[in-house]
């Protein structure tokens, strides 16, 4: 008997299903070297104890995105391994802030299923929250994938879709215990633009752009521990490409919107996304954000804006999502929708 994995397959899947995810994770201050070392960024909030402490936090928060990869990390094995495609997320929420020293693990409910009219494939949505040592969770979202079938013959499951919120409400938002913007140092922050300076359908072009690199590509996915075979494995695709992780895009993406958006320190919720285009090596990654709503909290002194951050393939602001077919246009690498948290 083999004693090795081939991961699941669609009809392995069962609604209702709890899969508790190998392997727990402590994470320590060497994670954040390594992802600032990987992407450039420079939100004050996770970068200095001191600018954290002036916040009212104990310390420095590992960066939202850190602790996002290091979750869906855990999940890959048991959700996407035999994935065809990523499609979305929905209902994501920060919970509660990842310190350095903390160990992480995952686990995931499986709450819809549907298999595809060709029959080889199928839709798996599950709900994922990751927990620290105290069983505390940190993070939660649903995500669906599509997912290869082992036997093509073998019988549709029911088919149920869950019914999921197009954004979290602002009333969902969970701010990080004792967060305090009333003295907030925008020198020290890096811009001086605060909440209200910002409107509902403003764009802002982020300027600047980073290529992609093999082998930094290839050292974040293995620091998720994030084993899908198109990362890793060229012969797993025809064109003998390795397929960039979306997540590296979302870091990317979100580092370069620092300028622009310095003061949207803290990312509480991620309401839907598409990883519209592949992306692959050599490709230079820009970004844009629009404002699409503001929300106040009864944290002092701290508001709530959502925004939409778009990366995109070498291109700037300026040009539409998509064409006349509805599909994204070749250009558009990530389209992504989340409530982050910035002074008033």
């Amino acid at each position: 008997m083999s004693k090795t994995n081939p991961g699941r397959f669609f009809e392995d899947y069962r609604v209702g299903q709890v899969i508790r995810h190998a392997v727990p994770r402590t994470v320590a201050e060497g994670e954040r070297a390594l992802y600032h070392a990987l992407y450039p960024a420079r939100h004050a909030l996770c970068s200095s104890d001191e600018f954290a402490a002036a916040s009212g936090l104990e310390s420095s928060p590992l960066d939202d995105l850190l602790a996002f990869h290091v979750v869906f990390g855990k999940t890959v094995p048991d959700v996407s391994l035999n994935a065809v495609a990523n499609l979305g997320y929905a209902e994501g929420r920060w919970l509660a802030p990842v310190w350095p020293g903390d160990t992480i693990r995952s686990e995931s409910q499986v709450i819809g299923l549907k298999q595809n009219s060709n029959g080889k494939s199928g839709v798996v949505w599950v709900r994922t929250r990751g927990l620290n040592q105290m069983d505390q969770p940190v993070l939660e979202y649903v995500r669906w994938v599509m997912v290869r079938k082992r036997d093509a013959e073998a019988p549709a499951p029911e088919t149920v879709v869950p019914d999921l919120a197009g954004a979290v409400a602002p009333g969902d938002l969970v701010i990080p215990e004792g967060l305090d913007f009333t003295g907030y140092d925008f020198e020290l922050a890096g811009e001086p633009h605060r909440w209200g300076d910002y409107a509902v359908g403003e764009r802002i072009d982020h300027i600047d752009g980073v290529t992609i690199e093999e082998a930094e590509h290839m050292l974040a996915t293995r620091l998720w521990q994030n084993t899908a075979k198109v990362h890793f494995d060229a012969t797993n695709r025809e064109d003998g490409k390795r397929l960039i992780y979306g997540g590296h895009v979302i870091s990317m993406a979100r580092a370069l919107s620092f300028n622009g958006l310095a003061n949207a320190q803290l990312i509480v919720a991620l309401n839907g996304g598409a990883h519209a285009n592949p992306c692959f090596a050599g490709d230079t990654v820009r970004a844009w954000s629009e404002v699409l709503d503001k929300a106040e909290t009864g944290a002092p002194g701290v508001g709530a804006i959502r925004l939409r951050l778009v990366a995109t393939r070498g291109a700037s602001a300026g040009f539409p999502l998509k064409g006349e077919d509805g599909k994204y246009l070749p250009e558009v690498l990530l389209d992504l929708d989340y409530w982050a948290l910035m002074p008033l």
